[in-house]
């Protein structure tokens, strides 16, 4: 009867590993196409640019300031459409003026910063969308635009998102203590000779880039989870303030890998999968520290 029972194991769990295995093994062939290198390569940089600067985003309350960027890039693209210029022309440059232009009238209005965010996030969509009903051909496509398409990566979009990790590297690093005071105590850097407005337009700045090159991947609808999300989860987990930057863009790359895997083996959209694992992540990132305590 054990014989029996022990063939009866063996013939119902093999087609369950074969099947397993030849999943694996589609995967595995899947990422050794070239589109599928590219799109796990940008969801790399991207995960690690927007871990990295939402590190300090999210401690100076500039959440919602991502998100408007996002929401505007829509409206930029669509602009781009009806003038007959590319997108990938128009993306960048239009992020930067505009993270200038809203942070301009941030600091010289009363309004309540979250109330105008709001109006300008939403308003920016809702232009994007009217002018892309336009263009006929963007129609159908307009799915790309809110949730992205990693897989349509492209050799310089990788290109253009190594010089801007680069360069959110090097501008963190090299004015780590200042933005490290600014973000912590703003009036202690003023009183200590730190040019803030300076510091702060550069942040700015290298943030809208972030956004807009990260557009074509994530969609204008996920991009500001992957400023924020990482940042979350990493707080929860770090005690330094340096150890906490760089958790941050590790916990970006790393969801990035595994929303890939997960989206190439049960054949799911790449941009929601990596933001789910990231959500995955930052749940248990927020059920540590209470397990710790029953523990204790």
């Amino acid at each position: 009867m054990g014989q029996i029972s022990f063939v009866i194991n063996i013939t119902v769990n093999f087609p369950a590993t074969m099947s397993l295995e030849t999943e694996l093994t589609r995967v595995i062939e899947l990422f050794q196409l070239p589109f599928m290198q590219r799109a796990l390569m940008g969801g790399v940089l991207t995960g690690l640019m927007g871990g990295l600067l939402g590190s300090f985003t999210v401690l100076r309350q500039l959440s919602f300031f991502s998100d408007a960027l996002g929401h505007s890039a829509l409206f930029g693209i669509s602009i781009g459409l009806l003038l007959g210029i590319s997108p990938s022309w128009v993306i960048l440059p239009f992020s930067v003026v505009f993270a200038l232009a809203v942070t301009y009238i941030l600091e010289r209005t009363q309004l309540w910063t979250d109330a105008l965010l709001n109006i300008i996030y939403s308003s920016s969509l809702a232009l994007g969308i009217i002018l892309l009903s336009f263009r006929d051909e963007y129609r159908g496509g307009l799915s790309h635009l809110l949730f992205g398409d990693i897989l349509a990566v492209q050799t310089t979009d990788l290109v253009f998102s190594v010089l801007l990790l680069v360069a959110c590297a090097g501008f963190i690093g090299l004015t780590l203590r200042s933005q490290i005071l600014m973000t912590l105590h703003e009036p202690m850097a003023k009183a200590r000779g730190v040019n803030v407005s300076a510091h702060r337009t550069a942040f700015i700045v290298l943030l809208a880039l972030v956004v807009g090159i990260s557009i074509k991947a994530i969609g204008v609808l996920l991009i500001s989870a992957f400023v924020v999300i990482p940042a979350c989860a990493a707080r929860l987990l770090s005690r330094q303030f340096t150890h906490y930057i760089l958790l941050s863009a590790v916990l970006g790359a790393i969801s990035a890998v595994v929303g890939m895997l997960l989206s190439a083996l049960f054949d799911l959209p790449s941009g929601p999968s990596i933001v789910t694992v990231q959500l995955g992540i930052f749940l248990l990132a927020a059920l540590i520290p209470t397990a710790r305590a029953i523990a204790s």
